[in-house]
């Protein structure tokens, strides 16, 4: 292990992160009552220009009027190439009360962007003397993004979460596709005359994780565009899984199950890992560094996989 220890992630459950515009008000209440660990109020794509003070207005009063629960709270600025964003951040501060947890920031290309957001939420929140920090979520979705990701994810103290957006990255990549995340047709490799689809997302997957984990941050998925192939979003959701993300977005109600599901651990995973956790201690108890567990080599990295699994399923529990 470095002599600089990796500092931990934010113990909250992040397994599904809801999308839904804040110009459609009637999703609010249902937003709420769903299974989903995470609202994200959204002000940004899912918004047409003309409805943005609209939209801020509604997200606000939902802050302050309905009864999220224990949920997690994110709103979806604008990007900071539009006339918008800093109206969302002034307004969101100013006048959304203390149950707004996160601001959600699109399409960072370095870390100047957040220190840009942090400058403004931090002027807001001294003037207004609000006592809860907000916290900041990024989203990876262009070239520059993942280029500069490490210096992005150690950008302020206020981040806690990572996030892809495959669709704007895709196209900022100049990626021949219109698919939304998952597989895609013509990424294939041949042998023997079959074809075997690989995932282009996996490179910048895992330099979201590994930055992530790096700097202490959630390392999340992002949208699965096809809402009516359930196997597609599990595939996608597994493969992330065992990169190493903690959730993924839902763009609609039915993906919410999907995602919970996935990034739970298994009862059996669970009970696995509890019994090599107990296979090591019986080990170091006879003085051996490793011993086996059904037929394997378990030692103390060993130990480290399994208490991934334990503090997650506890964490989630708890939740």
């Amino acid at each position: 292990m470095s002599f600089r220890i990796q500092p931990p992630a934010p113990a909250r459950p992040n397994r599904c992160q809801l999308f839904g515009p804040g110009s459609n008000p009637k999703l609010f209440a249902k937003m709420a009552a769903s299974d989903a660990d995470v609202i994200n109020l959204d002000l940004e794509d899912s918004v047409a220009p003309d409805d943005k003070d609209t939209a801020r207005a509604n997200v606000i009063e939902a802050i302050n009027t309905v009864d999220w629960g224990s949920k997690y709270i994110s709103v979806r600025i604008n990007g900071l190439d539009t006339p918008y964003w800093y109206r969302d951040v002034v307004d969101l501060l100013e006048q959304a009360g203390d149950r707004l947890d996160q601001i959600m920031i699109p399409k960072v290309g370095c870390a100047e962007d957040v220190y840009a957001v942090d400058a403004l939420v931090t002027a807001v929140e001294r003037a207004k003397g609000r006592t809860k920090p907000v916290s900041f979520e990024v989203i990876i979705e262009s070239a520059a993004g993942i280029a500069h990701v490490e210096d992005i994810a150690a950008a302020s103290p206020r981040l806690q979460a990572m996030s892809l957006g495959a669709a704007d990255f895709a196209a900022s990549m100049g990626m021949q596709t219109t698919g939304i995340g998952g597989t895609q047709e013509d990424y294939y490799m041949l042998h023997e005359g079959a074809k075997y689809w690989s995932d282009p997302w996996h490179w910048v997957q895992t330099a979201i994780v590994a930055a992530c984990r790096t700097h202490g941050l959630l390392p999340v998925d992002g949208p699965f565009g096809d809402f009516s192939d359930d196997e597609g979003y599990i595939a996608q959701a597994k493969r992330s899984a065992t990169l190493g993300m903690v959730g993924k977005w839902a763009i609609h109600p039915k993906q919410i199950a999907l995602a919970n599901a996935v990034f739970t651990p298994s009862e059996a995973k669970v009970t696995e890992a509890r019994e090599i956790l107990a296979a090591m201690e019986e080990a170091k108890r006879t003085g051996a560094g490793a011993t086996v567990y059904k037929g394997r080599l378990v030692d103390i990295a060993s130990i480290k996989q399994a208490e991934v699994i334990v503090k997650q399923a506890e964490m989630i529990a708890q939740g």
